[in-house]
């Protein structure tokens, strides 16, 4: 599915991302760990796009995002989506609003001019991503009033109502309280278990990593450090990643 070689970037002569090679299969769920500085970031950034790096592959299903056309990225963004960033959702619209919103770029543009009401499939199909992250009873709730961990949810909820193969998230679980964060993973944890999504997730809580991800990426200094099956770390896998 996404395949990264020897993938470089630089900022004002300092090397952030020193040759990163990862492959994320499909049904996989990867947490990328690392401390503050490790790359993590810059290198989710460059794989979405925001970012272009200096040089190596990023292959999306065959496609290398590094040198193709802005119109073939747009094209082919609608199969990963970004979780962990506020700004995506309305906090003045429903959950359920924010959830078929996600639907929208499968509209035509006639449809959209018309209102882009959601048919009764897309209706239920938005229900449904949200009964799958616990959000049903918060269907018709303004997205402002939900707690950070529930907007997280909504955000998961909408990611599948696009119908994004890879769900992208950086730190999602960041300041959000124990339970909520819990709540997250759990539904992450889901999706790739149902081998229907793949998740792509920066984080630098260790212990989730270990409890929850299929796979643990070890990142300091720009470089993988290990790629390993999901399992506790090692002293010396520790002492590498904080080092």
């Amino acid at each position: 599915m996404l395949i990264v070689r020897n993938l470089t970037k630089s900022y004002d002569g300092a090397k952030v991302l020193s040759g990163v090679d990862l492959e994320v299969n499909r049904g996989d769920f990867v947490a990328l760990l690392g401390a503050s500085g490790s790359g993590k970031t810059t290198l989710l950034n460059c794989l979405i796009g925001k970012e272009k790096p200096d040089g190596g592959e990023i292959l999306f299903d065959g496609v290398d995002l590094a040198q193709a056309s802005w119109w073939t990225r747009w094209r082919m963004s609608k199969h990963w989506a970004v979780v962990g960033v506020a700004d995506q959702l309305n906090p003045n619209r429903t959950a359920y609003r924010n959830v078929v919103a996600g639907r929208f770029r499968h509209f035509s543009f006639w449809r959209l001019l018309l209102g882009g009401k959601p048919s009764e499939e897309e209706h239920m199909r938005a229900m449904d991503y949200l009964e799958q992250v616990g959000l049903l009873d918060k269907a018709l709730m303004k997205v402002e009033k939900l707690s950070g961990g529930e907007k997280q949810r909504v955000a998961i909820a909408r990611a599948l109502s696009r119908g994004a193969k890879l769900i992208i998230a950086d730190d999602p679980v960041a300041h959000l309280d124990p339970r909520s964060a819990e709540s997250i993973m759990e539904s992450f944890k889901k999706l790739y278990q149902r081998e229907t999504v793949t998740v792509l997730c920066a984080m630098q809580n260790i212990d989730f990593a270990e409890r929850y991800a299929s796979r643990i990426v070890g990142l300091a200094g720009g470089r993988v450090l290990f790629d390993i099956r999901g399992r506790r770390l090692t002293a010396a896998e520790r002492h590498k990643l904080l080092s």
